[in-house]
């Protein structure tokens, strides 16, 4: 975007390693990494596209499942991000066989690069405010408050924090971000198209229910902070503001140039919808072993019944200046151009302005 801070000086030359670089962030960071001068290469699988990142990343084929190829890996980085999860999985197997057992296998890369004097000076894991859980606090959940998560997905993230942290230790850096949007994102799409459609849901009859947000270019920059020798221990993110869910749909409504009906709906409603859900995917996987989890689930559920999914980022702004720069305004219009751009959301600004004739 427009508004976007020069990379930082200390990564020029850099190898570093990414796993999770093709999905929703990585688009986004991948591109900051090499304008810095970095040399970056990109865990992949067999399945993954990879022509959405620019020209000049570098791929390995290795397992976050076995850690096959892992250990050879690490030993060529002098930096590693880790950003690959599940997100939406229907229960505790789902949620340990993809994150938890990826932190695992990534400690033990870790600890074979290190007995051989090659082991990456950083690691920095996305993990996500999930694994702190909501806060009661108007400021914002801080990193000094014991973690409390909600859901499975919540825990799975505290787990492979506690994984990362027994395998690697003072080279570990965690990142907890909160609602991360922007153009690519696939968690959110259903919502907007609810939206243009002319309707969105939001839970809780009498209550704000605010969340933190951050756009995925501060997300990206907030990952560069973190690699450098200054950062430590566990940072939360956020843009700094907590918003109401129904403001935050609101102003999701107003960049796609939509008037919705943001919809009130009794938890125990959204309960109901969301063991229904569950229980559907549940009954594909009878007849499709790798069947996709519902958006829309028990455990996302079990968040969205929280209030103050909020969080006190002061502690990355004080230590390594992070100031993020995508208002809420700003962020949305961009997600909305980038998703049309890109085909997940079909532009109805053309067709709304025949109509007018």
């Amino acid at each position: 975007m427009s508004n976007a801070t020069p990379a930082p000086a200390f990564l020029a030359g850099k190898r570093i390693l990414v796993t999770g670089g093709t999905g929703f962030v990585g688009r986004h960071l991948v591109p900051l990494l090499l304008e810095a001068g970095a040399a970056v290469t990109v865990i992949t699988r067999s399945t993954s596209k990879t022509s959405h990142l620019p020209a000049g990343t570098r791929f390995l084929q290795a397992s976050l499942a076995t850690g096959e190829g892992l250990a050879q890996a690490f030993g060529e980085a002098d930096l590693v991000v880790h950003m690959a999860a599940l997100l939406f999985g229907l229960g505790w197997q789902d949620y340990l066989k993809a994150n938890c057992r990826a932190a695992q296998c990534l400690a033990s890369a870790f600890k074979e690069a290190r007995r051989q004097g090659k082991a990456p000076s950083r690691v920095v894991f996305v993990s996500s405010m999930a694994g702190a859980g909501p806060s009661a606090s108007p400021q914002g959940r801080s990193e000094k408050e014991p973690a409390a998560p909600v859901s499975v997905y919540g825990w799975s993230k505290l787990v492979s924090e506690n994984i990362l942290k027994a395998g690697i230790g003072d080279s570990l850096v965690v990142l907890r971000p909160p609602i991360i949007y922007g153009s690519g994102d696939l968690g959110l799409l259903p919502v907007y198209q609810g939206l243009q459609r002319g309707v969105a849901a939001c839970p809780g009859l009498a209550r704000d229910f605010p969340v933190a947000a951050i756009h995925v270019d501060d997300m990206a920059r907030a990952v560069l902070l973190a690699l450098s020798p200054e950062a430590s221990g566990t940072y939360h993110l956020g843009d700094g503001r907590a918003y109401p869910m129904a403001e935050f749909y609101r102003e999701a409504a107003r960049a796609l140039g939509v008037k919705a009906r943001i919809v009130r709906l009794p938890l125990w409603f959204m309960g109901a919808t969301a063991a229904l859900a569950t229980a559907f995917g549940m009954l594909v996987r009878l007849f499709r072993k790798n069947g996709r989890a519902p958006n829309w689930n028990l455990d996302k559920y079990r968040e969205a019944r929280e209030e103050g999914w909020t969080a006190d980022c002061s502690r990355i702004r004080e230590e390594l200046g992070f100031a993020p720069t995508v208002s809420l305004e700003e962020g949305f219009r961009e997600t909305m151009e980038g998703n049309y751009a890109l085909g997940l959301l079909k532009d109805r600004r053309k067709d709304r302005q025949k109509g007018r004739r």
